[in-house]
């Protein structure tokens, strides 16, 4: 696993979200966005970051940060984890986890000794330029809004 790094240009990527809507990363240029990839949806871990960032979503609005949230779960599945905690912030399917690959987020994991590919849970801050401006790798699920809009915040 080697993820993006600061100044990488970020991968061009169209992927459908819970609605079933293609989304683009070129739909938000000329703004920020937090590209957040997470292993699964409905997961404890994964609940409390998505719910942690919808509770966050007008600060994030009002520093002009779009939120894009990928895992390798399908459609129905992300439509049924926002209806489920009431999210209000885009999830994407990533099934054949080729965007991870490309962000370098797509790796061995290990759980319960248990050895694995998946999904690291690393985020990444596109700025208006499409570039890599930030990694966020270091943080807790139930901080990770905390820590991204503290780096905002400057």
């Amino acid at each position: 696993m080697n993820p993006l790094q600061p100044g990488n240009t970020a991968p061009p990527f169209s992927l459908l979200n819970q609605d079933g809507e293609t989304v683009n990363l070129s739909d938000f240029a000329g703004s920020k966005v937090l590209v957040y990839f997470y292993p699964k949806a409905s997961t404890p871990g994964c609940t409390v970051q998505a719910c942690s960032l919808t509770a966050s979503r007008s600060e994030f609005d009002a520093l002009g940060v779009h939120i894009l949230g990928i895992s390798p779960d399908p459609v129905k599945k992300l439509k049924n984890f926002e209806q489920k905690k009431e999210l209000n912030i885009a999830l994407l399917s990533d099934e054949d986890h080729a965007i991870a690959e490309q962000f370098g987020v797509w790796g061995e994991k290990k759980f319960m000794g248990r050895l694995f590919d998946g999904i690291h849970r690393i985020s990444f801050l596109v700025n208006e330029q499409g570039e890599i401006e930030h990694v966020f790798n270091k943080f807790k699920t139930k901080d990770h809004h905390e820590v991204i809009l503290a780096y905002l915040r400057g």
